[in-house]
């Protein structure tokens, strides 16, 4: 079966990752950004550059986008709608509201095109190693058409329904190591007004039920001896906003990640958006957070 031409719309940490990925894997990949591709960055990443976004879609059977936020994808389908879409596949693959795409899909529709929504779940790395879980929502036709492609980025695959159903799981998903987050930070505040130390608190937690792999795999991050970056606590605070705004748009309370958006705007007010999202537990584990201050 002959492999479709992919196009990598975004270059970003995750777009670089996916492009490496499937060009590794024999697909024939070409990138574009809204900022432009110089040859030297399409040579490392081993794919073709596109010259305009015209080209671009020529070039590509199936589109990733993969951008930052609701406004760029918003931006990119408005533009990607002005191009010759016939038979074109969309995938959205960025965590947004699962109504950004859906309002476009009229336009897809009419140009030709379908599309699904198939956010990540993971970073940079584990897309490189095929690692990432993904959530998608869109018909069974072109799910099955993503498939072998999202077999070789994906180790966990999941179609939860229809168009949008993927970007909601995605926030649930979040929802969950926000939570997980903002609990630590409160059990290192408190812990610390009780006379335990981070170094105390943090061994005992290693060894428990509680220790997650994210837990784990951000140990160094929390105790300082690492400044890696799996994720950036900046881009965690645009998911909060968008999980927020959503509840707020479905009347639904989200005191938990409320509280979670608050300690990461405060992390990222402090000067820490480009480190790891687990900085923010760290500011607590030193007592630099608010609640440590009051303690």
């Amino acid at each position: 079966m002959t492999k479709e031409s992919i196009g990598i719309l975004g270059l970003g940490r995750m777009g670089k990752a996916m492009a490496e990925r499937l060009s590794a894997e024999g697909f024939a990949v070409t990138g574009w950004t809204r900022r432009g591709i110089d040859a030297k960055e399409a040579e490392n990443l081993k794919i073709r550059p596109a010259a305009n976004l015209a080209e671009f879609v020529a070039a590509s059977d199936i589109i990733i986008l993969s951008l930052m936020d609701d406004a760029s994808v918003a931006e990119m389908l408005t533009a990607l709608c002005t191009e010759e879409l016939g038979g074109r596949l969309i995938v959205e693959t960025s965590t947004v509201s699962p109504e950004t795409l859906r309002a476009h899909m009229p336009d897809i529709i009419a140009k030709g095109a379908s599309a699904i929504d198939a956010p990540i779940s993971g970073g940079p790395p584990q897309v490189r190693s095929g690692a990432i879980g993904m959530y998608i929502g869109g018909s069974e036709a072109d799910v099955r058409r993503f498939r072998p492609v999202a077999e070789v980025l994906s180790a966990r695959i999941v179609h939860v329904g229809p168009l949008g159903h993927g970007a909601a799981a995605k926030l649930v998903n979040n929802m969950m190591l926000m939570g997980f987050w903002q609990t630590l930070k409160e059990a290192l505040t408190l812990g610390r007004a009780a006379g335990l130390s981070a170094e105390t608190m943090l061994d005992l937690l290693e060894g428990s039920p509680a220790a997650s792999p994210a837990f784990k795999s951000r140990l160094p991050v929390i105790r300082g001896e690492s400044d890696d970056v799996g994720f950036a606590l900046s881009g965690v605070v645009k998911d909060a906003r968008v999980i927020t705004g959503l509840a707020e748009q479905l009347g639904v309370s989200l005191p938990a990640i409320t509280a979670s958006l608050a300690s990461f705007v405060e992390a990222d007010a402090l000067g820490f958006g480009d480190a790891d999202l687990a900085t923010m537990v760290r500011l607590a584990a030193e007592g630099q957070s608010k609640e440590g201050d009051d303690a």
